[in-house]
């Protein structure tokens, strides 16, 4: 069990979904993706291992860390306007 919001989940699993599309690639859905993603955050769990415990190859593990991690810092920006209002 992760302690995120579902919410949050769902939201990163529509970014990726786009970056996949963008990609062409596809193997695990979006939303279990976007929730390996949280897990390697939250648990600094091994890649392999993690990937391993999706049923993905250890390449796509780490090929879907990084693109989550690529969606997530292009969101950077707008994150940060969001939570500090009137700063640039």
């Amino acid at each position: 069990m992760l302690d995120v919001p579902r919410e949050l989940v769902q939201y990163l699993g529509r970014l990726q979904a786009t970056e996949r599309q963008a990609r062409g690639t596809r193997a695990l859905t979006c939303f279990y993706q976007a929730l390996m993603l949280l897990v390697w955050f939250s648990r600094d769990e091994d890649v392999a291992l993690l990937g391993a415990g999706f049923g993905i190859a250890r390449a796509t593990a780490y090929r879907y860390r990084d693109e989550g991690v690529a969606v997530l810092a292009a969101q950077a920006q707008d994150l940060l306007h969001g939570a500090a209002p009137g700063r640039r």
